[in-house]
């Protein structure tokens, strides 16, 4: 008692309370969530043959490989998500040169440092938080242990398997496995697994479009009806974006990642 007082007292005389903190906190939230609700959704989806994640882009690259079965992806400022992408990176090889290439799994990277980092970073209110929402996908020694992992700026991780998907809104999150658990199948071939997961790209870009905030609009300005559907959302993406697909195919003990070429991608948006 005597010490929880004294911290209290620290922080009056400080002049910051425990509402101030509250209400830091709140603001801190408030600013990421602001910055992150216009950014390109991500998803990830199990198929026959291995792990995938989709986005669309329009000029970086999003979707990359971390380890041989790890592949990373994310939304949210390109200096965060860089910086964060070369600490995995940087993590999964240490790991895999002073221990084994087995001994490397998303479990432990974020665990063991890269979730207290962002925890960190995100509580201390005299530094800027990470403007980053992150999806990993690891490719597991069998199909059975296959799973996805986002990666919040706050710190905070859930591990799903089959598929996952991260967007700049709840409510676009919410649609998105809507539609992936439209399509239940627990493997299913590379080419219904991307079409699976561009569909539910167009479903959470649709719900962010539809909740955008008035900065940058004209007071009282109508919405544009169209924007508001997953197929019109994904065609006004693809007026400056392409889509991208990374993949770690499961080859016997082998893997490999690869990207889908516009080739291969048009083909089974063909095949729809």
């Amino acid at each position: 008692m005597a010490k929880e007082y004294r911290v209290l007292e620290k922080r009056r005389i400080m002049g910051f309370t425990p509402y101030d903190w509250n209400e830091n906190v709140q603001h801190r939230v408030d600013y990421v969530e602001n910055r992150l609700r216009q950014g390109s959704p991500v998803v990830g989806r199990v198929f026959d043959g291995g792990v995938l994640i989709l986005s669309v882009r329009k000029s970086q690259r999003k979707v990359f490989e971390v380890f041989d079965h790890i592949l990373f992806s994310a939304m949210g400022s390109q200096q965060d998500v860089e910086a964060i992408r070369l600490f995995s990176i940087d993590f999964a090889h240490q790991e895999g040169f002073t221990r084994s290439p087995d001994d490397v799994s998303v479990q432990r990277l974020l665990a063991g440092s890269l979730s207290p980092t962002l925890k960190k970073a995100f509580g201390d209110g005299f530094s800027a938080p990470f403007i980053f929402r992150g999806l990993y996908a690891e490719l597991g020694r069998d199909a059975s242990r296959d799973r996805f992992t986002t990666l919040n700026y706050d710190g905070e991780y859930a591990v799903y398997p089959l598929f996952a998907a991260i967007a700049g809104s709840s409510n676009a999150e919410q649609r998105m496995r809507e539609a992936l658990e439209a399509h239940d199948t627990a493997a299913p071939s590379l080419s219904e697994a991307v079409r699976y997961a561009l569909e539910a790209w167009a479903a959470g870009q649709a719900a962010a479009r539809s909740s955008r905030p008035m900065t940058g609009r004209v007071r009282n300005e109508p919405e544009e009806e169209e924007e508001t559907t997953p197929q019109s959302a994904l065609e006004h993406a693809l007026k400056d974006g392409q889509v991208e697909v990374g993949l770690i195919e499961r080859h016997g003990k082998e893997s490999r990642f690869r990207l889908l070429g516009e080739d291969e991608m048009a083909r089974i948006r063909r095949e729809a």
